[in-house]
C-alpha cells in the first residue's frame, strides 16, 4: 500500500489541521487521513521525525469502520470515535462512511479528546 499524496486536497487538510489546532492546539503531534484502500500523512509537528510505522497505525485505524457498524444498537449506543492512550503520547480515530482520520498528540484528557472527535466529525460529515 502507498501513501498517495493527492488524497487530501488543500481544502480538506486546512480543515482538518484547523479543526485538530483548536483542540489541541501545541500538543498536536501529528494527522493522518485514510480510506479502506489509502492514506495520507496531513500534518506532522516540526520537532518529530517522519519515521513512524503509518502503515501500521492505518490498518489498525481501519477498524474503525467495522466498528461504526459493528456497535449499532447496541445498549450504549451508535460507535462515536476511539481514544487511544500510549506511554509518550494519544492518539484518537474518528471515522465516517468513506473515511477516517487520526491524530496524534502529547497531552490529552477524555474531554479534549470528545473534542476533537466531534470537530474531525463535522468534516468528515462535509466530505462523505
Amino acid at each position: 500500500m502507498e501513501e498517495r499524496v493527492s488524497l487530501v486536497d488543500a481544502e480538506l487538510e486546512e480543515q482538518l489541521i484547523g479543526a485538530c489546532r483548536t483542540s489541541v492546539g501545541d500538543q498536536l503531534r501529528s494527522i493522518t487521513y485514510f480510506t479502506p484502500d489509502t492514506y495520507q500523512q496531513v500534518y506532522l509537528r516540526s520537532d518529530l521525525e517522519a519515521d513512524a510505522d503509518l502503515t501500521g497505525f492505518v490498518e489498525q485505524a481501519r477498524d474503525g469502520f467495522h466498528a461504526r457498524t459493528a456497535y449499532r444498537g447496541s445498549e450504549l449506543g451508535d460507535y462515536q470515535y476511539t481514544m487511544r492512550v500510549f506511554d509518550r503520547g494519544y492518539l484518537v480515530r474518528v471515522t465516517g462512511d468513506e473515511a477516517g482520520v487520526f491524530v496524534t498528540t502529547d497531552g490529552m484528557t477524555v474531554q479534549r479528546g470528545s473534542e476533537v472527535a466531534s470537530a474531525l466529525r463535522k468534516v468528515l460529515e462535509g466530505r462523505d
